[in-house]
């Protein structure tokens, strides 16, 4: 942590716990996506929540007062649909999701279809359907190959945390024995698909979270520095629990804003000082 960086040219963000809680902006949140679209840094902001389109997150942002484009948000959603069209271009698939996904597996010209799909693929909803399950495990039965956007076992919402797509997942596992591929954080996969959309390099990207347990392991092994701010799930006792450290831990992505200036030379290729 002490040795010196090249400047940051590049930045990924983590959005629920870092810019917003639900629909309320954190403090500082509009400020820090200001200042880099300010200094014309490129950005993307990333989440594994796969129900909402970037159009609709674009809107929720909007609400809190932070402008961004719909291409700079990156969802679990997008990334498995991409890792989809890689791996099997014009594919079939059974769809368990809300619009995030089905809408991305649409463009990618996947079919979605109960008949002999090549693909199980889970993803996130509010309103889990047994019937849905069973139809999934049943297939996967059959042969279907096993996908899921993100392994979080849950989810937030007003009333309290609620079972999301790692627990369907779980359960659907136990059923079948079968293990899915989770696509979203932490695997790493996600962050070099976010890294190849904005043209970034590993070495001059920070990835900006608020779990120990996602954000910064996926950060690490992307090969990226990391900044974990202290306004979502991980809190400050916790973070020496974890066998691997972030680069940096703030108080809030508020803190972050000087440091948008002090890490950003353009014109330099000479190291800076990152350590705090």
């Amino acid at each position: 942590m002490t040795s010196p960086a090249k400047p940051v040219r590049t930045w990924l963000s983590d959005m629920d716990g870092v810019l917003v809680h639900e629909e309320e902006a954190i403090p500082g949140a509009a400020d820090f996506v200001k200042r880099l679209s300010e200094r014309g840094r490129p950005f993307l902001l990333l989440t594994n929540n796969s129900i909402f389109t970037p159009r609709d997150l674009k809107a929720r942002l909007a609400r809190g007062g932070i402008d961004v484009p719909e291409s700079s948000i990156w969802t679990s959603a997008l990334a498995t649909a991409q890792f989809l069209d890689d791996q099997r271009p014009g594919g079939s698939a059974y769809v368990i999701g809300e619009a995030g996904l089905t809408t991305a597996m649409h463009e990618i010209g996947y079919v979605l279809s109960e008949r002999e799909p090549e693909y199980v693929v889970l993803g996130e909803t509010r309103t889990y359907s047994f019937e849905a399950i069973t139809t999934a495990i049943r297939l996967i039965e059959k042969g279907a190959r096993f996908i899921a956007t993100n392994p979080d076992p849950s989810g937030p919402s007003p009333q309290g945390p609620i079972p999301a797509t790692g627990s369907v997942a779980a359960l659907i596992t136990r059923a079948t024995g079968v293990d899915p591929y989770f696509v979203g954080k932490p695997n790493p996969l996600m962050m070099r698909s976010a890294l190849n959309r904005i043209d970034a390099h590993s070495e001059t990207t920070v990835m900006v979270g608020d779990r120990m347990d996602t954000d910064m392991i996926s950060g690490l092994e992307a090969g990226l520095r990391t900044v974990l701010v202290l306004t979502g799930s991980t809190r400050a006792e916790q973070v020496d629990r974890f066998p691997y450290r972030p680069t940096m831990v703030l108080d809030s992505v508020a803190d972050l804003i000087p440091f948008v200036d002090e890490w950003d030379d353009p014109d330099s290729e000479e190291v800076v000082d990152f350590a705090r």
